[in-house]
């Protein structure tokens, strides 16, 4: 691959790239990080790819083992095991009521959930991919993928309802009898 054909690469998907990368990593420095060496990975490696189609699934499935493999370094990776127990699938989100949101409170609820969750769902709302190209991507079956979108809509429908709320609720100060005055 010439330059001018890897610059065009970058082009087409380093803000894709790196909008996934800073849903996984809450940080824009090692979004940053995570995507170039996503591209590196790329310069190094991608010259094997056999189908050009099938750059940008490389590059988000490449991303992702990077990210993975910094967080089993750094020995604090979460899972679907360390879920409460109990935790039952929620019913399907009203996908309209999340799209006339605001982009910045959606994105600062997407931080909120559980980074298991934050994948599949960074992927399939900001980055139109189908099930089978999310459990492509993150080398999981197609019903992990939808198990795991189920769980992470419920999670940041919590988390968005918790933003739209209006301020803290107060609660009057009790009598002197314990009471709550009226």
């Amino acid at each position: 691959m010439n330059n001018e054909a890897f610059a065009q690469l970058v082009d087409a998907h380093y803000a894709p790239l790196y909008r996934f990368a800073l849903s996984l990593s809450r940080n824009g420095s090692d979004a940053g990080d995570l995507v170039q060496q996503t591209f590196f990975i790329w310069a190094t490696k991608g010259h094997g790819l056999r189908e050009l189609s099938k750059a940008k699934s490389w590059l988000f499935t490449t991303l992702y083992r990077e990210f993975l493999r910094g967080r089993r370094r750094d020995s604090r990776s979460s899972s679907l095991e360390d879920l409460p127990p109990g935790e039952k699938d929620p019913a399907a989100e009203d996908v309209d009521r999340v799209s006339r949101m605001d982009a910045a409170l959606v994105m600062s609820a997407l931080q909120a959930v559980d980074e298991t969750f934050r994948a599949p769902l960074t992927l399939f709302y900001l980055e139109d991919m189908s099930y089978q190209e999310i459990a492509d991507t993150l080398e999981v079956p197609i019903g992990t993928v939808m198990s795991r979108l189920s769980r992470g809509k419920a999670q940041l429908r919590t988390a968005l309802e918790r933003a739209e709320a209006p301020g803290p609720k107060v609660l009057p100060f009790p009598d002197s009898k314990g009471a709550r005055a009226s």
